[in-house]
């Protein structure tokens, strides 16, 4: 029987993270830390490569919930004979903004960097009102007002959110 690694686990099945492969984790983080309010919670090396865990810092201990990023060695890449897919063109990570200025903001910040990958728009409920830009490696982002992903989490758990 193999030793187990870590003493606390979920008491049913979650989910925990969207992983993607990236070309340049440094540059990616960056990207992350600087168009969304994700942070580094983790990061490591070993045999196969760089990895990292980018999260809210108010992290859920009962539901996490990370981004995970990795950039594989080329020598020991246990997945070199797969193509590479990106999140596009309508697969996508979604963030929702407490404001609809602030998806005018981000798109503001997107274009100047030269990374907005769609202009603000209002959509039919449930969607609101969305732009997307692309991170370093091609992966859509959308960002989000009134989109009701939060409310929707919010009522059916009747807890305050975090403020």
């Amino acid at each position: 029987m193999t030793e187990r690694a870590f003493q606390t686990r979920p008491r049913s099945p979650r989910w925990t993270h969207v992983a993607l492969r990236v070309r340049n984790i440094d540059a990616t983080i960056a990207w992350y830390e600087r168009f969304t309010n994700l942070t580094l919670l983790d990061r490591r090396t070993d045999e196969f490569g760089h990895g990292a865990w980018l999260g809210h810092d108010d992290i859920d201990p009962t539901s996490p919930f990370v981004l995970v990023l990795v950039q594989f060695f080329e020598h020991c890449d246990p997945f070199s004979g797969i193509s590479t897919a990106t999140l596009t063109p309508f697969a996508h990570l979604g963030i929702e903004l407490p404001e609809r200025a602030d998806v005018d903001s981000v798109a503001d910040a997107a274009r100047l960097a030269g990374c907005l990958a769609s202009e603000p728009v209002q959509l039919p409920p449930p969607v609101g009102y969305v732009c997307m830009a692309r991170d370093p490696d091609g992966n859509l982002v959308e960002f989000s007002f009134d989109q009701g992903v939060f409310a929707l989490a919010y009522n059916r758990s009747n807890t305050p959110p975090n403020d």
